[in-house]
């Protein structure tokens, strides 16, 4: 099993900066990829953000040059640098681990950005 624990969320005014932050637990050996999915109010849950264990990384068309994923391996810790915020990019965000064929997620924390 592996946990996973968001922090970092809140309530930011457009142009402005968040970090998220996923602690993962548990066991995370052979964990090959790590991200950020997001749902806002009454829309699909999507990707904005994803890591693998080569350090390639994608990212959702809207947050490219905005968001910057990263990890350190050292914490077990997965970030997203969230600068230049938008209105429509309030939603909760959850961050995600891939561990063979099987997804963990964690249990969201709340992104608020204000016009």
């Amino acid at each position: 099993q592996v946990q996973l624990v968001e922090s970092g969320g809140g309530l930011v005014r457009a142009g402005g900066s968040l970090r998220l932050s996923c602690a993962a637990s548990g066991i995370v050996s052979s964990i090959n990829a790590m991200g950020w999915y997001r749902q806002a109010p009454g829309k699909q849950r999507e990707l904005v953000a994803i890591i693998r264990i080569a350090d390639t990384t994608n990212y959702e068309d809207s947050v490219k040059g905005r968001f910057t994923i990263s990890r350190d391996d050292t914490k077990n810790t997965v970030y997203l640098q969230k600068n230049s915020l938008e209105p429509e990019d309030t939603a909760i965000y959850y961050c995600t681990a891939r561990r063979g064929s099987r997804n963990y997620w964690g249990q969201g924390t709340q992104v608020t950005v204000s016009s």
